[in-house]
């Protein structure tokens, strides 16, 4: 089932997500949900908090950056309960986007390096070091579970002027062509 993302303004992106545990109730349907509301929506990354659950769970498929990753062929991962315990280098510029923030991108300074401490779909640890475009689509889905938006790593001086657009979001006046849940929608009365 595709599930509605909330957009840019609703609190629960705000929240730091929880841990679940192994028996979380429908863990294997809420994930399979969540890989087919990503695709469905053309994205890399999507966390439980952008469809409005407050947990510490991401899915993603870098498959589309799989040039980028030389030798690296789990493009395809589910993250519960992740920690990143280091993050390292020197900070570069990658053009972000998120499919709670529609028609936004901009350029976000990240390390290169990570090293995550994870467990997967069947509930197996991994304790993994991490680089690149990998690492960086990582990055921005945990800051999900953080309460962090990748907005919140640009420029001060241009986030005051994405400010209007940010607004616009959280009211509706956007095109995503996915299904999306605004928090400051007004409803027309019938």
């Amino acid at each position: 089932m595709i599930l509605p993302i909330v957009a840019y303004g609703h609190p629960n992106l705000r929240k730091k997500a929880v841990e679940i545990e192994k028996d979380y109730p429908g863990l294997q349907q809420f994930l399979d949900d969540m890989f087919e509301t990503m695709y469905a929506s053309n994205g890399v990354g999507l966390a439980a908090p952008q469809v409005n659950r407050n947990i510490r769970l991401f899915v993603i498929d870098a498959t589309p950056y799989a040039d980028e990753f030389e030798g690296e062929t789990n493009l395809k991962r589910v993250f519960i309960n992740p920690r990143i315990k280091e993050e390292s280098g020197e900070e570069w510029a990658f053009n972000e986007g998120c499919l709670s923030i529609p028609e936004i991108r901009e350029d976000v300074l990240r390390k290169p390096d990570i090293k995550i401490e994870y467990y997967d779909e069947n509930f197996e640890f991994h304790a993994e070091q991490l680089s690149g475009v990998l690492a960086r689509v990582i990055q921005h889905e945990y800051d999900h579970l953080e309460g962090i938006l990748f907005v919140d790593h640009i420029n001060p001086l241009r986030k005051i002027i994405l400010k209007r657009k940010l607004g616009e979001i959280a009211r509706g006046i956007t095109k995503a062509e996915y299904r999306m849940i605004f928090p400051l929608l007004k409803k027309k009365a019938i």
